[in-house]
């Protein structure tokens, strides 16, 4: 795929995300560095025929427990003890979008 500053701002739309040029500029250089990395995979002599892991630990076992509702039982004073700021039974938090 040829990535584009048009074709970033399209994707910033959809994502209802605005770039600045600069931005833009930042991104296009990410794409060009994954695409490039991607390029390099394709490269390997019979990559087609290894077989995909689901973790990088040959040996790695894992069981998936069954999501269990337990209820409300936790004591909510309890919990907003470990809170630095709270107002009421809503725990304030600092503001990360303009």
């Amino acid at each position: 795929m040829v990535f584009t500053e048009e074709l970033v701002d399209v994707l910033a739309d959809k994502l209802l995300i605005g770039l600045t040029r600069e931005e833009n500029k930042m991104v296009l250089e990410e794409f060009e560095s994954i695409d490039s990395d991607n390029k390099k995979v394709c490269e390997i002599d019979n990559i087609e025929n290894v077989e995909p892991m689901t973790h990088c630990l040959d040996d790695f076992v894992y069981e998936l427990r069954d999501d269990e509702y337990k209820g409300d039982n936790e004591d909510i004073d309890d919990l907003l003890s470990n809170c630095d700021d709270y107002i009421d039974t809503e725990i304030k938090v600092p503001k990360v979008v303009k």
